[in-house]
């Protein structure tokens, strides 16, 4: 391992965009900026469920976990970003790395598992509107967002162990700005093919899973919807899901993109950007996705925004 301060350093250093140090400020400005809109959206979501009859129905329990979701998994990378962005000292200590990818790594797959559940809701509030309520029980709710839950950081934990048990022979310098996957494999001086194919088969499963679910429930959907006569109703029946759709496609068009792709083919740069959006511009816009397709959310917004004029 390197020497930090002239004393023995056993962590590792985030190359991060060092080697474009003319980006640094501009990253900068912009990360802060998104990492604030994000708290605020996010935390806007989570606090108008809670006060807002109208909103305290399955499909507002389900956005709540997922706004919750965003603001942990961001702030446990963003945060840092920011100080190694200014500052010259990029490192992060053993213990640090191993649970930034941990949590993040678990956020991220709970995220996966619990837009599966949203897909269902949707089945659920589309196909069988009158058994609605029957269905989404709030303790199947509840149940369904703690197995999300309990499968993103089981899945985590598994991950996190087998990178962690491969030998570095004392390399410590990650190119990319936080512990991940692909540059934490890249470290390892030994065969990775085995640690490679285990990953993979589990990143696949814990996709596989929910893409089925929601393929599965869309299709119900798209048949229910086009059963009604009206082109008013098509509309709005659609418009319930184009929010949930959204931002399905966004989280898993960047999560197969980062993770299913051969390794030789892994481009750093490419990945760093990538990891970009789905660590930072995807949590910033879900809040802003579900609020400006969603009369709900912007209605709850409205009351209380007129009830805080009128207060004064």
């Amino acid at each position: 391992m390197e020497q930090k301060n002239g004393s023995s350093f056993t962590g590792f250093y985030l190359l991060g965009f060092s080697d474009q140090p003319q980006l640094e400020l501009v990253l900068f400005v912009v990360l802060l900026i998104f990492y604030l809109f994000t708290l605020l959206g996010n935390t806007t979501i989570i606090a108008l469920a809670q006060v807002d009859p109208h909103l305290q129905t399955p499909m507002y329990f389900f956005l709540s976990n997922l706004s919750f979701l965003d603001l942990c998994y961001t702030t446990s990378i963003v945060p840092q970003l920011l100080v190694h962005l200014r500052t010259v000292d990029k490192s992060i200590s053993f213990g640090g790395c191993v649970a930034q990818l941990f949590i993040s790594l678990g956020m991220g797959s709970t995220e996966c598992v619990l837009l599966g559940a949203m897909a269902f809701d949707r089945y659920a509030a589309i196909c069988k509107p009158l058994q609605y309520t029957v269905i989404m029980h709030p303790r199947l709710c509840a149940l369904m967002a703690s197995a999300s839950w309990f499968i993103g950081f089981a899945n985590s934990l598994v991950q996190t162990v087998l990178i962690f048990l491969l030998p570095l022979c004392g390399r410590n310098k990650i190119d990319h700005f936080i512990c991940e996957i692909p540059p934490l494999l890249k470290l390892a001086c030994v065969d990775t093919t085995v640690n490679e194919s285990v990953l993979f088969f589990v990143i696949v499963l814990i996709l596989l899973i929910p893409v089925t679910l929601i393929t599965v429930s869309y299709g119900q959907i798209v048949r229910a919807v086009l059963r009604i006569k009206s082109s008013a109703g098509q509309r709005k029946a659609f418009g319930t899901c184009g929010s949930h759709i959204t931002v399905v496609s966004l989280f898993y068009g960047t999560a197969i993109y980062a993770y299913l792709q051969p390794s030789n083919n892994y481009s750093q740069d490419q990945g760093k950007f990538v990891s970009l959006f789905y660590t930072v511009v995807t949590p910033m816009v879900n809040p802003v996705i579900y609020t400006l397709r969603n009369k709900d959310v912007t209605g709850a917004m409205t009351k209380v925004f007129c009830r805080g004029q009128d207060s004064r």
